[in-house]
């Protein structure tokens, strides 16, 4: 995948907000947050500033004017420029299109699994089954609500595709639990027996 000049999600958000209509930060980010794009998009407001420095810098947006409501601080609002637009078009075309190799704390905690003792390996497994069926009820909330307001797919496919993540990484993790319970994962005496060798050998002065 091409290298880009501005990297975070949360710029592209920015400027698929700016799309729309011209907006200050305060507007971009509440409109974010009322349409749950935070589930997704890392989003706070420390780095949406620095987001939208960055996006002026390169000339993706630019002021159209300021406004002051009432008492409060004077507000900026941006626009989205034509390179902006251009980069917005080009950016989520290849996030759709481009497999990415994404490396997981998870992934990362499989690959050394085996400095663990099967038994404890299986125990943090277990673990992260219960995390995973809490976190699988909450997203039913979510859906139920959504479902009784009547939102179209359209607007949920995100959702859709956490909660896929979610289910087939629940039974594969269950699946591997079980393999190890059983004694059928492929590997499991040698595993076994680095641990035994490991146990058995004198403790260091």
């Amino acid at each position: 995948m091409t290298k880009r000049k501005v990297s975070n999600p949360l710029a592209l958000a920015v400027i698929a907000m700016l799309r729309e209509k011209p907006m200050h930060p305060y507007e971009i980010a509440t409109t974010l947050r009322q349409r749950h794009k935070d589930a997704s998009i890392k989003l706070n407001y420390g780095s949406l500033y620095s987001v939208i420095e960055s996006l002026e810098r390169h000339r993706w947006i630019e002021p159209q004017e300021k406004e002051k409501p009432g008492n409060r601080p004077e507000r900026t609002v941006y626009r989205l420029t034509e390179a902006g637009d251009h980069e917005l078009s080009d950016w989520l075309g290849a996030l759709l299109s481009q497999p990415a190799k994404e490396f997981t704390q998870f992934e990362a905690g499989l690959s050394l699994m085996t400095v663990l003792a099967p038994d404890e390996a299986m125990r943090q497994l277990e673990q992260r089954c219960r995390a995973l069926e809490i976190e699988r009820r909450q997203l039913d909330v979510v859906r139920d609500t959504t479902r009784a307001e009547a939102l179209p797919k359209l607007f949920l496919i995100e959702f859709e595709f956490r909660y896929r993540l979610l289910e087939a990484e629940l039974d594969w993790v269950r699946e591997l639990i079980a393999e190890i319970a059983s004694g059928r994962l492929e590997g499991l005496d040698r595993w076994k027996t680095w641990h035994e060798d490991v146990s058995a050998r004198p403790e260091r002065a």
